[in-house]
């Protein structure tokens, strides 16, 4: 199965030509983020580029490139098993045609080793990293560590704190408060948290229409941000799957009353943060 992009690729063209004086980050919808630093260190994490499952899962967004088309990548993290995080047709052509190394927990390595990315797509086995909590290692200019995350509907999810000289970004996957541990000693400057709804999705296998509730509500949300001493909340996810989409303008009415997060920033497939 091969990846076709809405957009052509401009994005990436525009995220080679960029130079920032920190850190930028790209939202590329779902839950996925193209960071590069002032170094030129360029870490993709959770890149999506898939359609779902039809009709169970239907992708509401523009597909942003084909993987095909990166010419610049230093790592790939994967929060978490999901096929909506880990997805060979979105991630494998990546580290093919950049060398990138694959960094997951062990769960999602069993989903890499169940579709055989190595064989499907000439990987080399230096490409893969498998990964747990507190686990430290340095891509470029830039520092990972690896965090515990209260996602209960995942096998194995993690969180990720990247940091460089000039701030610091917290990936949190589908995470829910309650889990993040010391993550907060980190002074983060930027995190990215799942927003989501409660709306009816058919059953896996009957296919019947079933009340599913994914991600963090309004409050939840407010309270992983504070958990983490955000300074700066990006949410993401709500953007996705047809019939779960959120209005994350609704935060700004949850949020008004904290200190904590200080600000509220809501980001579009494509759009630009930066942390200087």
């Amino acid at each position: 199965m091969s990846v076709h992009s809405d957009w052509g690729d401009w994005l990436l063209r525009a995220i080679e030509s960029a130079d920032p004086e920190g850190l930028a980050l790209w939202y590329l919808g779902c839950n996925g983020f193209v960071i590069k630093s002032a170094g030129g260190t360029v870490v993709f994490v959770d890149p999506y580029l898939g359609t779902g499952d039809p009709p169970r899962t239907v992708r509401m967004l523009p597909v942003p490139f084909d993987p095909v088309d990166v010419a610049e990548a230093d790592a790939v993290l994967a929060t978490h098993e999901h096929s909506d995080h880990v997805h060979g047709p979105s991630q494998a052509p990546v580290l093919a045609e950049t060398g990138a190394v694959f960094y997951a927990p062990e769960a999602s390595m069993g989903v890499v080793e169940a579709a055989d990315w190595r064989e499907r797509w000439g990987l080399s086995d230096d490409q893969f990293r498998t990964v747990c909590e507190d686990d430290s290692f340095v891509v470029g200019d830039l520092t990972v560590t690896v965090g515990p995350a209260n996602d209960p509907d995942a096998k194995q999810p993690v969180s990720y704190v990247v940091e460089h000289e000039s701030g610091t970004f917290v990936h949190a996957g589908d995470a829910r408060p309650g889990g993040f541990g010391d993550l907060a000693a980190h002074d983060i400057d930027v995190g990215a948290l799942a927003f989501g709804t409660t709306g009816m999705l058919p059953d896996k296998e009957t296919r019947e229409p079933v009340e599913t509730t994914w991600y963090n509500t309004e409050t939840m949300l407010v309270e992983a941000a504070r958990e983490l001493e955000l300074d700066r909340l990006v949410p993401t996810h709500w953007d996705m799957w047809r019939g779960l989409t959120a209005d994350p303008t609704t935060l700004h009415h949850h949020t008004s009353s904290f200190s904590v997060p200080r600000r509220l920033e809501l980001v579009e497939i494509g759009d630009r943060v930066e942390l200087t």
